[in-house]
C-alpha cells in the first residue's frame, strides 16, 4: 500500500475531532478546542492532504459548564399571627339590683300607708272616734262658712241648743268674718280645715305646712286663737304630715259616721246614714258649706231628726274638745 494510500486509510478510521464521537461526554460541539490542521495541498482529487503523516491525537482540556446560578431560595414563609385566644365567655348572672338609700325613699313614697293603716300605725295621733263610756256623741260640720247652709245649720243648733264644732276652710273665712264670729258667739268650736281645700296627699310637705299655718293666721285674727283641732280636706293624710302635725300640738280628728251629705242626698237618706251607724263615742261628719253648686238641703232638713232621735237614744251631743278630752287651742 502507498504511502499516500495509508494516510488516507488512517485518516479515514480517525474520527475528527469536531464529531460528535470525538468529544467527551458533557461537552457539546460548541465547546470542543478548534483544532489547528495544515494547509492542504491539491492533489487534483479535491481532497485535503496531510504532509507530516497522520496528525496526532488532541488533547482537549474538559471545562466543566458552568454550574447554573443557584435557584433563589423561597421567600420564607409570612409568620403565622395567631391571633390571641378570646377568653371564654362566661354567662353573665344577672344580679338583683341593690336598692339605694334614694330608690328606697322613692319606693317608700310610691307605698303611702292607707288611711287604714294609718289609724292602726298611729291610733293616739289620727282618731276617728272618742270614748263611749260617757254616751256622747260630736256632730261636725265641714266647708264653713258660707252664707247658704252655715246660717241655717247654726238656726237650727241653736234651737234645740246643741254645740257642734265647725272645721273652716281659711279662705271662706276671711270671706265671711261675720259668720266666723257668730260660730264662736254660740258656743261652737272651730277647728281647722286647710286654706283651699287642697288634697294633702298631693301636696309636698312645704305646701301641707303653708295650707295649715295660713289657715292658722286666719283664724286667729278673728276668733283670737290658733285652733287645735285639724282635719284634712277629704280625711286624707300621708305619714309625714301627720307626724308634722302632732309634733306641732295639732289633734288630727277625721269619723267614724259619713253622712254622705257631700252627694247632695236627700233628707231621708242623710238621716238614715247617720242613725243607721251611730252609737257612744261616734264622730259624725256633715257639712255646712260648700262650692256654688253645692246642695245641702238634705242636710239642713234631717238635722233636727237626728236630733231628737239622738237625745230619745240619750246620747249627748258635744263638742270634740269636751268628747276627746282636749284643749280646743293651742298653748
Amino acid at each position: 500500500m502507498s504511502r499516500l494510500s495509508l494516510c488516507l486509510a488512517l485518516t479515514a478510521c480517525t474520527p475528527a475531532a469536531n464529531s460528535p464521537q470525538a468529544m467527551p461526554p458533557g461537552v457539546g460541539p460548541a465547546e470542543a478546542a478548534p483544532q489547528h490542521t495544515a494547509k492542504a495541498t491539491d492533489t487534483g482529487t479535491g481532497s485535503p492532504l496531510s504532509l507530516a503523516g497522520p496528525p496526532a491525537p488532541s488533547t482537549v482540556q474538559q471545562v466543566p459548564p458552568p454550574s447554573a446560578p443557584p435557584a433563589p431560595a423561597p421567600p420564607a414563609p409570612a409568620p403565622t399571627v395567631v391571633p390571641p385566644a378570646e377568653p371564654k365567655a362566661h354567662k353573665q348572672h344577672k344580679s338583683k339590683p341593690q336598692p339605694t338609700k334614694a330608690s328606697k325613699e322613692t319606693s317608700g313614697q310610691s307605698q303611702r300607708l292607707s288611711l287604714s293603716q294609718l289609724v292602726r300605725k298611729y291610733p293616739e295621733l289620727l282618731l276617728l272616734r272618742g270614748s263611749g263610756a260617757s254616751r256622747q256623741v260630736a256632730l261636725t260640720f265641714d266647708d264653713a262658712p258660707d252664707t247658704t247652709f252655715t246660717p241655717q245649720v247654726l238656726d237650727v243648733l241653736k234651737k234645740y241648743q246643741v254645740r257642734a264644732t265647725f272645721f273652716l276652710v281659711g279662705a271662706q273665712a276671711e270671706k265671711h268674718p261675720e259668720m266666723v264670729k257668730r260660730i264662736v258667739r254660740e258656743g261652737h268650736v272651730i277647728g281647722n280645715h286647710s286654706y283651699s281645700h287642697k288634697l294633702f296627699t298631693k301636696l309636698s310637705d312645704d305646701l301641707f305646712q303653708s295650707q295649715v299655718l295660713q289657715t292658722q293666721q286666719a283664724l286667729k285674727r278673728l276668733i283670737g286663737y290658733s285652733p287645735r283641732l285639724l282635719r284634712p280636706p277629704y280625711g286624707e293624710i300621708s305619714e309625714s304630715q301627720l307626724l308634722w302635725a302632732s309634733e306641732h300640738g295639732y289633734r288630727i280628728v277625721n269619723w267614724n259616721v259619713d253622712s254622705l251629705d257631700w252627694k247632695q242626698l236627700g233628707q231621708e237618706k242623710v238621716t238614715s246614714n247617720i242613725l243607721t251607724h251611730v252609737k257612744p263615742g261616734s264622730i259624725i261628719l256633715q257639712h255646712s258649706g260648700g262650692g256654688p253648686e253645692q246642695d245641702l238641703n238634705g242636710t239642713v232638713k234631717a238635722l233636727p231628726t237626728v236630733i231628737q232621735t239622738l237625745k230619745s237614744r240619750n246620747l249627748k251631743m258635744v263638742t270634740l274638745p269636751e268628747l276627746l278630752q282636749v284643749s280646743k287651742q293651742l298653748n
